[in-house]
């Protein structure tokens, strides 16, 4: 199966060391992945909680779901949402991992040019994701790790819309295992977005909506920073393998 989908030969992605850096990475600079989460997050949630009422965003009561088209738009504004945080968590990722000081400053230049093409090939990939999970999920994951790295590849090789293009061809040979790191973090990740939602949903319970609106972003700021840190890992791991590029030539984009 494997030899199939993915026949070139490669030396191991090593997806242990990649998600336990990713974590790493994340408790070293829990702050800074908090703030700079936290924004995109917030204002998703409040549109979202526009669109379809804070009750359906923020509720773990499946009783009274909004309808597919509610649901739709939650994807959408998720997906806006992971791209601005992926576009700055990308740069933050390299800085941490070579033990530099974080420079907000230097990640917005290249993150606000990032953010259309990867929030319009994002809800691309998400549809591709959908149509491929209607046979069975299996396809659909397979389908997101040959353009996993679209993020990375974008904001640091300032490729636009050619990003998917770039991340099926670093990908190729290492989608199993890319599959494999991503889905023992998107584990992790959801944990977190439970908690979210548990706690939003006794602040809701409670008439607190301010403080269920902030708590929810806050830990899906988390979550989503911990998914663009490994995503940011494995798009420098492929390009040290496949092209002998360090993490430092990777970083040195923003000097």
């Amino acid at each position: 199966m494997t030899q199939t989908l993915d026949s070139e030969p490669h030396m191991p992605l090593g997806v242990g060391s990649l998600v336990g850096e990713s974590f790493s990475i994340l408790f070293r600079q829990f702050f800074p992945i908090l703030v700079i989460g936290f924004v995109p997050s917030l204002l998703g949630v409040l549109l979202s909680g526009a669109l379809v009422g804070f009750d359906t965003v923020l509720s773990l009561d499946d009783t009274d779901t909004s309808s597919g088209g509610a649901s739709a738009l939650i994807s959408l504004v998720d997906l806006v949402v992971y791209s601005i945080t992926t576009a700055f968590m990308v740069q933050l990722a390299y800085d941490a991992k070579l033990e530099r000081p974080v420079r907000l400053g230097k990640y917005i230049g290249p993150a606000m040019a990032s953010i259309f093409p990867i929030a319009i090939l994002g809800i691309a990939v998400g549809l591709l994701m959908g149509i491929a999970s209607l046979a069975f999920i299996i396809p659909g994951l397979w389908v997101y790790a040959v353009f996993s790295v679209m993020e990375p590849a974008i904001v640091i090789e300032r490729l636009g819309f050619k990003g998917l293009g770039r991340s099926e061809k670093l990908t190729k040979g290492y989608r199993w295992p890319i599959v494999g790191a991503l889905v023992i973090t998107w584990i992790c990740a959801l944990v977190i977005i439970v908690a979210a939602l548990f706690v939003a949903d006794l602040a809701m319970t409670s008439g607190i909506l301010a403080l269920s609106i902030v708590v929810y972003a806050a830990l899906t700021a988390i979550g989503t920073g911990l998914i663009s840190i490994l995503t940011a890992l494995i798009y420098a791991r492929l390009r040290e393998i496949k092209e002998g590029v360090s993490v430092d030539q990777i970083a040195a984009v923003f000097d």
